[in-house]
């Protein structure tokens, strides 16, 4: 959905809130324009901000996107859709994607204000991320974990099983970006055990990223 030109123009120097959703899942959740991109947030978080979703804008820029053979792309935690909305929008990428997102509020805020201006094949399903990794039998080049409650990770996707069968969804030679955050010294904290106690362990050639109050695990070094 697009807004007034003067409302896209003033949003550049103040936020415009455009529409609550609240949810049994998101009690706080609601879409805003600023610097012209549509914002998600929560209480706590930013679920989505378009091109400007620092986390994973400033991962892509230091990744050689071309060399990776991206196909097919999986997020969990799909929000906005700020992913795909980044990769076709400023990475000029095509790929296919499947996001994973329970709140039904949030498709519907996606479908509304983002999604029909995309041009890339983007399969939706509203179901619980866990679940479905834990059952899917396809496979993916690229998987995006982007699974937050506000500004939480639930503690099923911390387990080693929860691990070993996202690692059993990565195409060979697939890449993995697991967002983790790192603002605070208990985030970074609770990141850095996590990714050498548990992270290490399904994933012996793992590394990071800082992108600046967030980590971007993945499953291998990058050159």
């Amino acid at each position: 959905m697009n807004q007034p030109l003067w409302k896209r123009l003033f949003s550049y120097f103040t936020e415009f809130h455009i529409e609550s959703a609240p949810s049994d899942i998101n009690p706080h959740l609601y879409v805003s324009l600023s610097k012209d991109r549509y914002q998600l947030s929560t209480a706590n978080a930013i679920y989505s901000y378009g091109d400007l979703y620092d986390n994973y804008n400033k991962t892509f820029q230091q990744l050689d996107l071309d060399s990776l053979n991206i196909e097919t792309v999986l997020v969990l935690g799909f929000g906005l859709g700020s992913i795909p909305f980044m990769l076709e929008q400023k990475f000029k990428k095509n790929y296919h994607y499947t996001g994973i997102e329970i709140d039904e509020n949030v498709i519907y805020l996606a479908e509304k204000y983002v999604l029909s201006n995309l041009k890339s094949p983007i399969e939706l399903y509203c179901t619980d991320a866990f679940a479905y990794v834990m059952q899917t039998q396809e496979k993916f080049d690229l998987i995006a974990m982007d699974v937050f409650l506000d500004d939480i990770i639930p503690n099923s996707f911390e387990t080693q099983d929860f691990l070993e069968a996202l690692k059993g969804l990565i195409e060979e030679n697939g890449t993995l970006l697991y967002n983790r955050l790192s603002l605070t010294k208990q985030d970074l904290n609770a990141t850095k055990v996590f990714f050498e106690n548990d992270f290490i362990k399904t994933f012996p050639n793992g590394n990071y990223i800082d992108v600046g109050g967030n980590w971007m695990l993945m499953n291998k070094k990058i050159s």
